[in-house]
This record gives C-alpha cells, sequence and structure tokens, in this order.
C-alpha cells in the first residue's frame, strides 16, 4: 500500500485496473486506491506479470503488500478463487436496473469524471477487471469527442451512489449515507480543530474598488485574467511575509515559523472539500497564480488532484462569494495557525473623503489559533491585507 499522501497511514483498494496475471509496464495504472484526502491512480513501479495479493474493497495499512509484479510464469502461482457466473436477467439494457449495474461496473474516479463532463457509462465498455469501466476509458471518450457516449444527463455516473439502506422511524423513511474516507478524513480533522484549538476571528470590510479596476486593466494584457480570488491569495502571502506570526504552526509547546509561503484554498470537490496547494506564492508574478490556481481547482473537481499538490499549506483562504455568502467565520485546518474567510464582492455605502459613495467592497474574516496570534497579531495582519488590497498595484510588481 502506497503513502498517497502526507497524512496518508492506511488505504482502500478500491479497484484493480489490470487483472491477476496480466503483464505490466513500469508507469500503467494498476490500482484506483482511496486515501484519507483523494481517489488516486496507483502506477507500476516495475515491469512484470501482475499478482494481486489484496482484494477489491480491502482497507489495508500503509506499506502492506498489495501486489507482486515479476517476470515468472503467471501459471506458477495459484489461480485467484472463479468468480460466479452471472445469472441471466430479464432486465432491458434500457432500464434502470441495467444503469445502476453499470454504474456499478464503473471505478469511483471513473464515475466523478463521468458525471463531470456528462458521458453514459452505459454506453462505454470497460478494460478493467471484468469489464470495469476505468479512469481510462473515460478519458479516452473525452479525448475523442465520441458523440453518442456524451450526454446532457449523467445519471448513470453520477459520483459515488449513497448506500441503498433505509430504516424506517417516526419520520418516515431515512437513507442512511455511508461517508467516503475522505468525508470521514474532513469530519475527524475538523472535530479536532474545533475540539483542542482556541479559534477566535475578527473581521473587516475592504475597498475592493481598486483590485476590480486593475483585474478590468489585466483582461487585456494577461491570460488568463487575475481573479479576485488570486488578489486576494497574493495579498495574503505578501502580508504572510511581513507577518511571520501568521505563517507559523504549534507543535508541543512552540512556534515553528516556515521559511516558504505555501497558502492553501478551499475547492468543493464531488464528495467533499479539498484544499490544494499554491507553493512560495509571495514570489509568484500574478498571471502565473491564475494559472496555477486554475489548474488545481480543475484537477480537484475532475478528481486527478496529485497527492503533492494537496499538502504542505502553512495559511488557509476560503472563498464563498461567488456563492453569495456576505460573510462567514470558518473553522481553521491544523497545524495553520489561521484561515482567511471571504465573502462576496457587493456594492455597499462608505465613507471616501468625507462623502458617502457605492462602492464594491467585501468582508474579510480571519479565525486564528489564539495559541499562536493574539488580537494585535492577527489584527495587524489582517490589516496588511487590508492595506494590499486596496492598493492592488504592490500585488503584482
Amino acid at each position: 500500500m502506497p503513502r498517497l499522501s502526507d497524512s496518508m497511514t492506511e488505504g482502500t483498494l478500491l479497484a484493480w485496473c489490470k487483472n491477476d496475471g496480466e503483464r505490466v509496464e513500469v508507469g500503467e495504472e494498476i490500482a484506483e486506491i482511496e486515501t484519507d484526502k483523494a481517489t488516486m491512480s496507483f502506477e507500476a513501479e516495475a515491469a512484470g506479470t501482475l499478482r494481486h495479493v489484496a482484494t477489491e474493497g480491502q482497507t489495508l495499512p500503509v506499506g502492506a503488500v498489495i501486489a507482486r509484479v515479476g517476470d515468472g510464469d503467471p501459471r506458477d502461482s495459484p489461480a485467484p478463487p472463479a468468480q460466479p457466473e452471472p445469472r441471466p436477467s430479464s432486465v432491458t439494457p434500457s432500464s434502470p436496473a441495467r444503469q445502476a449495474t453499470t454504474a456499478a461496473s464503473a471505478s469511483p474516479l471513473a464515475r466523478r469524471i463521468a458525471a463531470r463532463h456528462g458521458v453514459d457509462l452505459d454506453a462505454l465498455r470497460g478494460t478493467g477487471p471484468r469489464g470495469r469501466i476505468l479512469k481510462a476509458d473515460v478519458r479516452a471518450v473525452l479525448d475523442a469527442g465520441d458523440g453518442p457516449a456524451r450526454t446532457a444527463a449523467a445519471s448513470a455516473g453520477g459520483g459515488d451512489h449513497a448506500s441503498d439502506r433505509s430504516v424506517t422511524t417516526a419520520k418516515g423513511g431515512v437513507e442512511v449515507v455511508e461517508l467516503s474516507r475522505l468525508q470521514r478524513t474532513v469530519a475527524l480533522r475538523m472535530s479536532e480543530s474545533k475540539a483542542t484549538v482556541p479559534d477566535f476571528w475578527i473581521a473587516a470590510e475592504v475597498d475592493m474598488t481598486g483590485v476590480v479596476e486593475l483585474r478590468e486593466e489585466l483582461r487585456d494584457i494577461v491570460n488568463p485574467a487575475p481573479s479576485v480570488n488570486d488578489f486576494l491569495i497574493k495579498a495574503a502571502a505578501l502580508a504572510l511575509r511581513r507577518h511571520p506570526r501568521a505563517n507559523s504552526s504549534f507543535r508541543q509547546e512552540r512556534f515553528e515559523l516556515h521559511e516558504r509561503i505555501n497558502v492553501g484554498f478551499a475547492v468543493a470537490a464531488a464528495d467533499a472539500l479539498l484544499v490544494p496547494v499554491l507553493r512560495d506564492v509571495d514570489r509568484l508574478p500574478i498571471s502565473e497564480l491564475a494559472s496555477e490556481t486554475r489548474r488545481l481547482a480543475s484537477s480537484v473537481r475532475e478528481g486527478t488532484i496529485a497527492p503533492a499538490d494537496l499538502g504542505g499549506a502553512t495559511f488557509t483562504i476560503s472563498n464563498l462569494g461567488m456563492m453569495g455568502v456576505s460573510a462567514f467565520a470558518g473553522i481553521v485546518d491544523p497545524p495553520c495557525a489561521a484561515i482567511l474567510c471571504v465573502g462576496a464582492v457587493e456594492r455597499r455605502a462608505i465613507v471616501r473623503d468625507g462623502e458617502i459613495v457605492a462602492a464594491p467592497t467585501a468582508t474579510l474574516t480571519l479565525v486564528s489559533d489564539h495559541r499562536i496570534l493574539y488580537g494585535a497579531d492577527a489584527a495587524a495582519f489582517l490589516a496588511e491585507v487590508r492595506t494590499l488590497l486596496e492598493h492592488p498595484l504592490s500585488t503584482v510588481v
């Protein structure tokens, strides 16, 4: 069982991408593994004949043997247990039962990508063991642009299906939904944070006129044009450089001040929340920052995010402004010292040069670990972010 993330201690073997006894080459996908952060593809590290040791659905600790690859004759090893012959069914291919069967034979990652791009799993022929539909099968359809396999509705591949078990109570039928490993990890980390981190929050309104105007000017110069979120990330990184305590962690009764400024930004995935990480943000030009945020966000939504892109954050930003949220206070994601929560950019009445005017304004809420940042520290950091956003030219030069 490979270690596919920095916090991974065990993983679940979701699906084999190659049959037992099949020849594999270095770099070929041989299995899909669910970690504490996402579903990842595991590639062969050696060429030879693949021999399954672990079974699909099995959860094993990191380092446990899940397969062997060698050059021996496949007939020298015991064959896997015979699979029962499928029973004849009177269900027609277009029936809901047929769709459910097809969806069940697809890997979770394949279902997520199919749902995202409207690919009809019923129209695909899986290349995995026992006809299982793999990520590569869906990708092949997307790359080829096949019309018959693309549909507006992707009900057959709408992501991980909830458990169909239900119970009846005084409230009526209750659907029981099993959490994925990723959802369980998020729940555990957030529960631990609220239970162990003495957090507090402060908020400030920021005049975003300069950001909005500068962004419009850059549309014809930079491709892709920086988003409001890109300016927020860059402003936070520059403020972290000037306020290193906000870029630290609390471990074993001491501060760890981090040399690099790596900003994680929350992105909603298919079934949970992931935080891809931008590295050395204080040194990134705004154009490169804009490209990198889009790449990372797309890989999260498509379920293809690499493990290396999910670890090492020293600060976190969560932006719900695009959903119309005016202000909110999030949960500190340890070991980060704070999380900056961003509300919508809205036209509000502010006083400028002694007059009341309507201007694009956003509420920034900083939630901090009080063991690291005190009120004055947090206020000074947030004031620095505010100044940078109200004079945004300093974030691009």
